[in-house]
């Protein structure tokens, strides 16, 4: 029989340990939630090393050094998941809808890329990813780009989160680059005293049909958002205020896909039109139907 010193022991050391970890994920959300606001942006990109067979006519990609101001739009605030979308600002008469991110707590469905315009869809044991959040990013058209679930690390000193995941070209190098057609993103979010760093360490792999990967190329990246006050970026907040209805239509479309829990494919191009550019001439005031129709056009 256990005595009842031994029962209020383990009714302690249970207490304890749930209390340590709902101030863990607190301290992750805070984590996650600094990285909206107003940001001046650095995005630094360079070739490291190369593997090609044929070296005397390899090219490597030029070095990147870009600069922007982007405002970073809280769309979702729930305890498990937090949707945050980056706007780039190009003049107060010229904003881009950019990157978006969403975090989900303990998520067990996940997209992984393939090749081409191809993900597959991956069930995870809910053991796997306990305590952990999953990043999800979706293309400027809200389509899947890259996601990954790992825990947010907060120790001497240090808030970050880090994870690996497969992905397509970046557009960067989409319209200048077919030598290889996937990019594996070593991916690391750490939050600084003055905003937030994206570090990245990419293999760029050639992979075949039967999933065999051969490295082309390794590139470094670093990203850095300095936070500046919101008022800089108010051009960006006033036309997500005319536009966020759109594009939750947009959202709910895909996430209906998601939800099948199946492989997706994708056509790249309809009627010789990517679909961001179909959806990016669309008014604000557009029917759900008629996006939804337009998204449809695109799925195999």
């Amino acid at each position: 029989m256990i005595s009842k010193s031994l029962f209020l022991s383990a009714a302690m050391a249970l207490t304890c340990g749930l209390g340590f970890s709902q101030d863990k994920k607190q301290q992750d959300i805070k984590s996650i939630k600094s990285m909206c606001g107003c940001y001046e942006v650095k995005f630094n990109f360079t070739e490291t090393f190369s593997y090609p067979k044929d070296s005397l006519t390899y090219k490597p990609s030029e070095t990147k050094h870009e600069s922007a101001l982007e405002w970073v739009q809280l769309l979702e605030d729930t305890p498990n998941k937090i949707v945050m979308q980056h706007l780039l600002i190009v003049s107060d008469d010229m904003i881009i809808k950019h990157w978006r991110q969403d975090w989900l707590y303990e998520n067990t469905d996940l997209y992984s890329f393939d090749k081409g315009n191809s993900w597959k869809y991956k069930k995870l044991d809910k053991k796997a990813v306990k305590g952990q959040w999953t990043q999800k990013v979706y293309q400027v058209d809200d389509s899947p780009r890259y996601e990954g679930t790992a825990t947010w690390v907060h120790v001497d000193g240090k808030d970050y989160w880090a994870n690996t995941a497969d992905a397509p070209l970046p557009r960067r190098e989409q319209t200048k680059r077919n030598d290889y057609n996937v990019l594996k993103r070593r991916n690391i979010h750490e939050i600084t005293a003055t905003g937030w760093n994206h570090e990245q360490d990419n293999d760029k792999l050639v992979r075949d049909g039967a999933g065999k990967d051969v490295l082309l190329a390794q590139e470094k990246g670093f990203d850095v958002y300095t936070k500046v006050p919101d008022i800089k970026c108010q051009a960006a907040q006033k036309w997500w205020v005319a536009n966020n209805v759109l594009w939750k239509n947009v959202r709910d479309k895909w996430q209906t896909l998601f939800d099948r829990h199946q492989d997706l494919n994708l056509e790249a191009k309809v009627e010789k039109k990517a679909l961001y550019s179909l959806l990016f001439d669309l008014k604000p005031d557009t029917a759900k139907a008629e996006t939804d129709k337009i998204i449809d056009k695109f799925v195999k």
